[in-house]
């Protein structure tokens, strides 16, 4: 593909995935006419949902799933490369997967890529999370071929386990993704650093497409769908939390440039770690 244009779509989903899907068609096609040929969006495209019992009710297999029928429709239609961010997806086994999907220009489905690490959390205003306890995490890392780039997908809180980003770059991807519904107070405190520092280690494009504001369950999110380059430049952001759309030009050729200004990936050594027991001060209780 070349230089291209991408786009990361700013949503704000309630508990309904046919409302969701309406909105999603919105958005993307506003993408496609601002000339994306690669569009990303949120996690959780399709609902968020806190209740345990309305989201069991909400979710359904991949085939019948409302999002994956309308970005496949969409995905052919506008010729694009669309990537749900995630999507609940009810498995065959009867769990669910918070999972990434990607479709090429004529529909079909390119990738797809479930959620590794689960965020399990209790934060200090009171907010208390259990991904676990409703979604099976994933086991693999996924890197697939976009035109001339390719690939890493994560999800939301793998943002923070740095050892993806860095397995997928040394795969070959030059582009990775982070969709996300980072909370608020995660957000105002980390979502910028972070981003940039996983685009700057692994000299890769980091695109990132975010939930923002207040919605129908109670949560409240970021917002700030992010592109960051190679070198760790913010080349568009969502500066605020409404739904809206981010575009900017994607040039392979700078994550090779990157790289080979900060050979890092290459520099890398293994190593051991000595972990013995520190000496005690002098005075310290026994």
């Amino acid at each position: 593909m070349g230089v291209f244009k991408a786009a990361a779509v700013q949503m704000r989903s309630g508990e309904s995935p046919e409302r969701n899907a309406v909105d999603l068609e919105h958005l993307v096609r506003e993408a496609a006419g601002l000339g994306a040929s690669y569009v990303q969006t949120p996690e959780m495209t399709g609902a968020l949902v806190r209740d345990k019992e309305a989201r069991a009710a909400s979710f359904t297999s991949e085939d019948k799933d409302i999002i994956v029928s309308t970005a496949r429709k969409l995905a052919r239609e506008l010729g694009i490369f669309l990537h749900i961010g995630s999507t609940a997806i009810l498995r065959a086994d009867g769990k669910l997967a918070n999972r990434a999907m990607l479709f090429a220009p004529d529909g079909a489905t390119i990738a797809s890529y479930d959620k590794i690490h689960m965020f399990d959390v209790d934060l200090d205003n009171g907010e208390s999370w259990r991904e676990s306890a409703a979604y099976e995490p994933g086991t693999e890392a996924v890197v697939a071929e976009i035109g001339g780039a390719k690939l890493g997908f994560a999800v939301c809180y793998d943002l923070r386990f740095p050892q993806l980003f860095r397995a997928e770059a040394l795969a070959g991807a030059d582009l990775l993704s982070v969709p996300a519904a980072f909370t608020r107070q995660t957000g105002e405190a980390h979502w910028h650093v972070l981003l940039r520092a996983r685009a700057i280690e692994n000299g890769a494009y980091v695109i990132a497409a975010a939930q923002g504001g207040l919605h129908e369950d109670g949560r409240e999110t970021y917002g700030h769908s992010l592109i960051v380059d190679p070198w760790g430049r913010i080349v568009a952001e969502a500066a605020h939390d409404q739904p809206a759309v981010i575009v900017a030009e994607i040039d392979p050729a700078r994550s090779l440039a990157a790289r080979r200004k900060i050979p890092n990936l290459k520099n890398a050594r293994e190593f051991s770690v000595n972990a013995g027991e520190a000496p005690r001060l002098r005075g310290a209780a026994s």
